[in-house]
């Protein structure tokens, strides 16, 4: 009896202890679940303290801190992600003493995880900018004073005396989840009917930090490189060491190893695809960024020239008054709208859309430095601390890139289709503000009482006599100024055109005459137009139909069939005789003066001719196309302004126009062909 009497003891204290322990864990249970909901209150309580009332007495103080909206960047984002997730739990009106709090606290921050996620993530990445800002403001001993004197005034309940004080807290909040979850799991009986959605809770937490954490990393790495530098040479040569010229060195042998078909080079089709398009895309952003400076300052020019203030002495006519009013009302107040409307939704987005280009363009080119580092070591089986520090910054760049320029394509694209959408509707906008002008003064014109089908033929036949009366003058004055006239290039086209020239020399300049898209390795993808310099006339292997060029920093290589020799207007042309008649031969030269239907006359029989020492292809219609070899006939050796680097002449086909002088000379005649005179 006394032995059962015991064992019954022993299984009543065993229950009893069993009962008692899972009293304490519900009690544990209980607390961990109120510590996440309280200190989740609080933390909301503060961030709205310092985002609000702090930041907006330091607005107040004059002057206000520099570049204070800086400091609570995404915090908003972080307050209501925080605000949505004690709003779900509220919703549900239970208490965390419930059976289902638990289950509802699970549901909601699965719910929200995506949220939370992208809200401290950016939080996290930016929070670098927080510390730099405060040290910048300790830095000066009064703004620091009025600084914390406003904290401590706008939360005395608080012993802060910084802003770091509050703006840590999304960092340690975000670390702090799995903490607490795995807290509650622990004192969760596994029998509970939410223990697998609590589980499966932590698990989401500890990702989601291993992602903001992956995410601020490739932050950090793309803050670091996409910087661009301007660098002096005595920088340059203090920055040179050992390990700087031992690492450029391998990555110039790794280059010629790739050329010389030595090494083998990593494709990464995916990256080469996305480098192209942003290219292209670069491409396109500054020459529609130049188009629409060009288009602005057109404009201004226009606005400039103040017709209406012109004298017409035609005092009591209505149409020069109304065209005074008119041009006044476009002056004043359509077109200065217009144009600043063109500055704020067309030219300021576009500035900032190629500022942000650096970013990226400076990856790129960083990433294929580490590309060339990772591939002397990448086939090593196994790595120091170093190589291994190079292989993951290579990797993280990677990454990073094949994450991040997909969107920053896609945006950019967005961006200029919205812009172009918002041109078109500028236009539309102003066209109907001018036929609104026109037409509040289109009864005070002479045709105004002609029925529309009238008013419009003789509106039309009035432009066409206009158009054919500016044609005859413009065509009177060209005749009368037949002097070659430069055709204005753009400031980049000359810019490049300077860069190339300066390096290269004159006499390696081409343009491509067909957009050039790249299929092999080290192709260059160039647009119509563009300006290289030509390297070398043939590849590594020998091959002349593909020339290695210089595309003003890019170098790479480009059918040679898809390039033509251009000719600068000021280029010299190889060494050539001077336009100068042998002893002995004279002859008459036709002045500018000289009447069109007065022949030239030669006082002795010639014996030699001009011909064409080179090719020229005229660029308007003021030049003359001539072809190595043929015979001209020189009707002045100088322009109509005495400049006598031009030459006007006949060519074999009864075609009159200029030539550049040094692209003539004089040889013996032959028994054929007409010779011009000199």
């Amino acid at each position: 009896m006394s032995e059962e009497r015991l064992a019954e003891e022993a299984e009543k204290k065993t229950e009893e202890e069993e009962a008692t322990a899972k009293d304490r864990a519900a009690q544990r249970q209980l607390l961990a679940i109120e510590e996440l909901v309280l200190s989740e209150r609080n933390y909301l309580r503060l961030l709205q303290v310092s985002s609000v009332t702090i930041r907006s007495n330091l607005q107040q103080l004059q002057p206000p801190p520099f570049n204070l909206d800086s400091m609570f960047l995404y915090i908003e984002d972080v307050m209501d992600v925080s605000g949505r997730l004690l709003s779900l739990l509220d919703q549900m009106e239970v208490q965390p003493g419930d059976a289902l709090f638990l289950q509802t606290l699970c549901d909601s921050f699965l719910s929200l995880s995506s949220d939370i996620e992208a809200a401290y993530k950016e939080y996290l990445a930016n929070y670098n900018i927080v510390t730099t800002l405060e040290n910048s403001y300790k830095q000066k001993e009064a703004l620091w004073n009025e600084i914390v004197k406003v904290i401590k005034t706008s939360a005395p309940e608080v012993n802060a005396t910084s802003l770091s004080f509050f703006l840590v807290m999304p960092v340690q909040r975000i670390a702090r989840y799995p903490l607490l979850l795995q807290t509650i799991k622990k004192h969760t009986d596994t029998s509970h009917p939410a223990y697998a959605l609590l589980e499966q809770t932590a698990h989401t937490s500890i990702a989601l930090n291993c992602r903001i954490n992956e995410y601020k990393r490739f932050r950090e790495v793309a803050d670091k490189y996409k910087k661009t530098e301007t660098l002096t040479m005595k920088d340059k040569i203090n920055r040179l060491n050992t390990h700087s010229i031992a690492k450029k060195t391998a990555r110039l042998s790794q280059h010629i190893k790739h050329e010389t078909g030595m090494a083998r080079k990593l494709v990464d089709e995916e990256f080469d695809a996305l480098e192209g398009f942003f290219f292209v895309l670069e491409h396109g952003i500054l020459e529609l960024l130049e188009n629409v400076e060009t288009y602005l300052h057109h404009l201004q020019a226009f606005l400039d020239c103040k017709t209406e203030e012109f004298d017409f002495d035609m005092d009591g006519e209505k149409a020069p008054i109304c065209y005074k009013e008119i041009t006044t009302a476009l002056r004043q107040w359509i077109l200065p709208t217009f144009e600043k409307r063109m500055k704020t939704l067309i030219h300021k987005p576009l500035c900032a859309l190629r500022d942000s280009l650096v970013g990226p363009r400076n990856l790129i080119r960083k990433r294929l430095d580490k590309l060339l580092d990772y591939e002397v070591i990448c086939d090593k089986p196994n790595l120091s601390y170093d190589e291994q520090d190079v292989a993951n910054t290579y990797r993280t760049m990677n990454t990073l890139l094949l994450n991040e320029l997909p969107k920053f394509n896609g945006l950019a694209l967005q961006m200029i289709w919205s812009m172009l959408g918002t041109f078109s509707c500028l236009h539309k906008d102003l066209a109907s503000d001018m036929e609104q002008l026109f037409q509040s003064f289109a009864q005070q014109l002479p045709q105004s009482s002609l029925d529309p089908k009238a008013f419009w033929e003789w509106a039309e036949s009035a432009v066409l006599e206009g158009a054919r009366r500016l044609d005859t003058l413009c065509q009177g004055v060209e005749d009368t100024l037949n002097a070659p006239v430069f055709q204005p290039v753009s400031p980049t086209f000359q810019r490049r055109l300077k860069q190339l020239t300066d390096k290269h020399g004159s006499g390696k300049i081409y343009q491509v005459v067909g957009a050039v898209v790249g299929s092999r390795d080290l192709d260059l993808n160039l647009v119509k137009g563009e300006l290289v310099a030509m390297i070398s006339g043939a590849d590594t292997r020998g091959d002349k139909r593909r020339w290695l060029v210089d595309a003003g920093g890019r170098r790479g290589y480009a059918p040679s069939s898809k390039l033509i020799r251009y000719h600068q207007p000021t280029e010299a042309p190889p060494p050539s005789p001077h336009l100068t008649l042998p002893e002995g031969v004279t002859g008459i030269r036709r002045h500018s003066y000289t009447p069109e239907g007065r022949t030239l006359t030669v006082k002795s029989q010639p014996s030699f001719q001009v011909i064409a020492a080179y090719d020229f292809k005229a660029r308007g219609n003021h030049e003359v196309s001539v072809g190595a070899g043929e015979p001209v006939r020189v009707l002045e050796a100088h322009d109509k302004r005495g400049n006598s680097e031009w030459s006007l002449v006949e060519s074999r086909g009864g075609q009159r126009g200029y030539v550049p002088s040094n692209y003539l000379t004089i040889m013996p005649m032959g028994t054929t062909g007409t010779p011009g005179t000199y």
